[in-house]
């Protein structure tokens, strides 16, 4: 059992049902479903023409690599002195190799005349030292090199995937990203090699290794033709060498190339169960409050008794079964052709002992240099191998500033009168021709069925209703992070959809529930609600006084410029014990915490409220801050979720000042004193608006609105 193979080549999904494909093996209570490979699907181009077809389709993109790497400053010469460079250095193992045999051919010369040539000797083994020294130099230089290539190559790139990603505004779902997707998503860790350096490498590595590989059989043709069954030695070498790969590639088995493991054993699965409930601390209160540890034990035990010796981690079966495959007819014939060389020599020893000291050398020469081009040649071959998907993340790498976002752009530009932002813009879902209607993408059922109301400019309007009944996407639809599906939203009349969604953005200020606070300062996370005012002080404060997260502000130690998640971590290692803080800030041992299974400490001690406040005042920053404000149109989406009543007293008074000067629009599971001021209220429930009115009309008309405003209100009496 070999299980570290890449994925296989062939086309469709892996079905570990389909036993004409699948073989199914028990190893303890793991199930391993293995594909069945032929030998002809293992070797190496057996889908040739479709790998080819791939790198011609990619080629084009390689000649804009070198292009785009020749045009960033000083890397066109960096770049030519790298790749001279890596020649020079190819042909150095193959001129050493001519002095080896130099050196041979002299301790002939010596044995047959007992003679030997002292310059020539001290000549050789001077130029072997300066190949020594050669070879280290380039490579010295090289890697100097190459580290200012990479540097300027990741900038370049780095900026090139920044604008991409700055301009994209598709969405690939409605959930908000776990930390494990969000960071596959993310561009590759900074200590992996940029995509296009890699594959610039890859093809100089190939020419590097073509021209090594030709030099070294040049001199070794030279030197083999002057010893006597020199290629038949060589022959012996390579033919081990070969063997060797072919086993370890599969193809003498016809290895899988594509398998799963799985466990469905009840007590396996409880024992790790519990083991991960004892090592994580955030068990440990119902553990000890529900007198759980007896209980627990004895679980463990009972458990483990069940599963007996069949108790052993993936891992350790693919230890046992690559142990078990060591002794096989193969294995034994693979040894015994290692031997095969060191058995000619002898017998050719036997029959001609005064050339034994050169027959002895010209083995070690013969091995050491049969192996090394071996080894480049498969190396060569394995690379080639993966150079088709290499190219595909090339072309990825520049596709990705072309991918089109799912919501269009428009073409009309918004307001056409800027003093129509004083006095806030209309808002209206279609009802005349038909209604607005939206499923988030993949979705079956409906978020939004029906909608329609309108807000005059200046209006204040509130969409109440349980969790998951469609507020939220009201907000979305409005900066068109979706279409709908059915129906228009007007702005002042103009279809949202033929507007510039640059000047349908900036004219509309939003804070949405899931709301994410950026890892930069607090300063910069409140200055880019309006980025044409970032530099502004005087603009942030105020914006943070508004927004009621000044006075916190200022108690942080960098007071504004505070990092709620630090970017960049700091680095460090052997603390002593006492050591509590480092460069101002407190030692964090996540990674060492992380390795243990344990949650990493907070990067922040701000609180929810706090964290929302901070949200609120960027909102502010866009929208009430500036004195000649852009936006018209206010959208809150569960503005004081996290807040205690006095700050969200404190906010919804300073959101009723706007009142005339912006619309807005708020959606909220609460009733509170906003709803008795809003000039709308829509009252929603699975998906569509139920009622609509002032709050004075709902409560007449005694239905669900009525209701849970009665529910609500008994709590305080």
């Amino acid at each position: 059992m070999i299980f570290n193979k890449p994925t296989s080549s062939k086309k469709g999904t892996f079905d570990p049902h389909d036993r004409a494909r699948v073989k199914h093996t028990r190893y303890g209570v793991w199930d391993v479903y293995e594909e069945k490979s032929s030998f002809a699907s293992a070797v190496p181009g057996g889908s040739t023409f479709e790998k080819y077809a791939e790198v011609v389709q990619c080629m084009p993109y390689v000649w804009r690599t070198i292009k785009d790497i020749f045009s960033i400053p000083a890397c066109s010469i960096l770049l030519v002195i790298f790749f001279v460079m890596e020649l020079t250095k190819a042909v150095v193992p193959a001129l050493a190799l001519w002095y080896q045999g130099q050196l041979l051919e002299i301790m002939q010369i010596a044995i047959d005349t007992r003679t030997v040539d002292k310059d020539r000797l001290l000549h050789i083994c001077t130029a072997r030292i300066a190949c020594t020294i050669a070879s280290r130099l380039l490579s010295t230089l090289n890697a100097r090199v190459e580290h200012s290539l990479l540097w300027r190559i990741r900038k370049f790139y780095d900026a090139h995937l920044f604008r991409a990603r700055a301009r994209s505004t598709s969405r690939r779902s409605r959930r908000r990203p776990s930390s494990a997707s969000s960071t596959t998503s993310r561009s590759r860790p900074r200590s992996c090699p940029p995509v296009p350096w890699e594959t610039l490498n890859m093809i100089i590595g190939f020419v590097r290794a073509g021209m090594q590989a030709s030099t070294q059989v040049f001199v070794l043709a030279q030197a083999l033709s002057t010893q006597r069954d020199g290629w038949l030695l060589a022959a012996l070498t390579m033919s081990a060498k070969t063997f060797h790969w072919l086993a370890d590639t599969g193809l003498l088995k016809g290895r899988a190339q594509a398998w799963a493991a799985t466990t469905t054993n009840p007590a396996y699965l409880k024992i790790h169960g519990w083991l991960r409930v004892m090592n994580n601390p955030v068990h440990r209160k119902e553990i000890v409050a529900g007198n759980l540890a007896e209980f627990a034990v004895s679980e463990y035990e009972t458990a483990s008794q069940s599963v007996g010796d069949a108790d052993s981690a993936f891992r350790q079966w693919q230890l046992f079964g690559s142990v078990r495959n060591r002794f096989s007819i193969w294995s034994l014939f693979r040894d015994s052709l290692d031997e095969l060389p060191q058995i000619f020599f002898t017998l050719r020893a036997v029959q001609y002992p005064a050339n034994m000291p050169v027959s002895l050398a010209s083995l070690q020469m013969v091995q050491e240099t049969t192996r090394t081009f071996t080894y480049n040649m498969f190396e060569l071959i394995h690379s080639t191998q993966s150079f088709a998907s290499q190219l595909e993340q090339l072309r990825k790498l520049y596709e990705v500033a072309h991918v089109p976002n799912k919501v269009a752009d428009g073409t009309v530009s918004f307001p056409e009168d800027s003093a129509q932002v004083r006095s806030g813009f209309a808002l209206e879902f279609r009802y005349q021709i038909m209604n607005v209607s939206f499923k988030y993408p993949g979705a079956e059922n409906y978020a939004l069925k029906n909608i329609s109301f309108r807000l005059l400019p200046g209006q204040l309007c509130v969409i109440v209703g349980a969790n998951g009944s469609g507020k939220s996407t009201i907000l979305k639809l409005i900066v068109r992070l979706y279409d709908p599906e059915e129906g228009q939203i007007l702005l002042d009349g103009h279809d949202i959809r033929t507007l510039k969604l640059r000047d349908l953005r900036q004219a509309i200020s939003v804070l949405f529930q899931d709301y994410t606070h950026f890892p930069l300062s607090i300063r910069d996370n409140i200055a880019i609600g309006d980025p044409s005012a970032a530099d502004n002080d005087e603009h942030v404060r105020r914006a943070a006084r508004l927004g009621g997260a000044e006075g916190f502000i200022e108690k942080l130690p960098d007071g504004f410029d505070t990092y709620l998640d630090r970017p960049v971590r700091d680095l460090y290692a052997g603390m002593p014990e006492g050591t509590t803080t480092l460069f101002g800030r407190k030692v964090d041992y996540s990674a060492l915490r992380l390795a243990g299974g344990m949650k990493p400490s907070e990067t922040s001690a701000l609180s929810g409220g706090q964290m929302q406040r901070l949200a609120v005042a960027r909102t502010f920053m866009r929208s009430v801050v500036p004195e000649d404000p852009k936006v018209g149109l206010l959208l809150f989406d569960e503005p004081s979720a996290s807040l205690d009543p006095v700050a969200e007293h404190d906010l919804f008074n300073r959101l009723r000042e706007l009142r005339g000067n912006k619309t807005m629009l708020f959606s909220s599971h609460r009733f509170g004193n906003l709803t008795r001021h809003a000039d709308l209220i829509l009252y929603m429930n699975e998906s569509v608006i139920v009622e609509s009115g002032t709050h004075e009309q709902l409560l007449k008309e005694d239905g669900g609105y009525a209701n849970i405003w009665n529910l609500q209100a008994q709590a305080f009496l």
